[in-house]
């Protein structure tokens, strides 16, 4: 064992154990993308160079590398909710927050079956912060509709329609830009209050919890169960 190998980090974790858990992750993205979330975990592990035992040291469940793997967008998702609360302008946080999302999906292939999947979880320990996230979007609209922006009959379920269209959107068309970009500002239009807008048809029971994900591929589809 080097000398390099031997140092640990404030989180007691050795150099060559950092080295090994930052190739599982870029791995896990790169799979995850190609094949979709629920790609074998052996095949992360090949691409990554290290051994499944090494991958389970450091993850121990699915679930625990795809939130791993999707961290940072996560965190992005998370502070764009918070800077859209934080907008004197509840109309332009709304559409913000919305564009953010839409661009993680977008620019990371694997990302919006992550985000899906990060939802179902109501028991886990990430239960507070997704409750949190559903109550938080929801003064967000209710503002924005009380501005006068937001159409009086958008409804929380509404966005996870949005999202669903997206997501296969970008799924089918990874590398078209400009499809994506386009469909974002269509539903953004369709959001706005518009005395010329008809009444829409009931909300859906859809939620961020229970919206199917699509994928790259049909062995990529998951149940909405985390």
């Amino acid at each position: 064992m080097t000398e390099a190998s031997r140092i640990t980090a404030r989180d007691g974790m050795r150099a060559d154990a950092r080295r090994n858990r930052e190739r599982v992750l870029v791995a896990a993205r790169a799979v995850f993308a190609e094949h979709g979330i629920d790609a074998p975990m052996a095949t992360v592990a090949r691409r990554a160079g290290v051994g499944v035992a090494t991958l389970y040291r450091h993850f121990p469940t699915r679930d625990a590398l795809v939130r791993g793997a999707f961290a940072q967008q996560m965190e992005t998702c998370a502070r764009a909710l918070t800077e859209a609360l934080a907008d004197p302008d509840p109309w332009q946080g709304f559409q913000q927050l919305v564009e953010t999302v839409c661009a993680l999906q977008r620019e990371e292939r694997g990302f919006p079956a992550a985000f899906a999947a990060a939802f179902p979880d109501s028991t886990s320990e990430h239960a507070p912060y997704r409750q949190r996230a559903e109550r938080d979007f929801t003064t967000l609209a209710r503002r924005a509709q009380a501005a006068g922006a937001l159409r009086a009959d958008f409804h929380p379920s509404d966005l996870a329609v949005a999202l669903l269209a997206h997501c296969g959107l970008v799924t089918a068309l990874p590398d078209d830009g400009a499809a994506s970009r386009r469909l974002v500002a269509y539903l953004l239009q369709s959001f706005r209050t518009d005395p010329a807008n008809k009444p829409l048809p009931p909300p859906t029971a859809l939620t961020l919890r229970s919206f199917p994900i699509a994928t790259d591929s049909p062995q990529g589809q998951r149940s909405s169960r985390a």
